[in-house]
């Protein structure tokens, strides 16, 4: 039953995750190079190296901030439930 009533809220922690990682790199990429958007990999403006930095930075930076949220989402259920989601 707990991790019925958790996987909603898991799913919500996801998305605001992902949007929220996703605003935090374009941030850092701006920073870091002056750009406003990141290369995609089909961009012929930029080389394989530019590419390949942006995407490593990229998943770096959405692991980080998925792990984040999804522990402050489990921590935050604990403190309202008493239960962590996946006892």
């Amino acid at each position: 039953m707990n991790k019925l009533l958790y996987k909603p809220l898991g799913m919500l922690f996801g998305v605001l995750g992902g949007l929220a990682a996703s605003a935090a790199f374009k941030k850092v990429w701006q920073v870091a190079t002056g750009a406003d958007e990141p290369p995609s990999a089909t961009s012929r403006d930029y080389g394989w190296r530019q590419v390949l930095i942006a995407a490593t930075v990229q998943g770096a930076i959405y692991g980080l901030v998925k792990a984040a949220i999804d522990r402050g989402g489990a921590a935050g259920y604990r403190k309202v439930t008493g239960e962590w989601p996946d006892d």
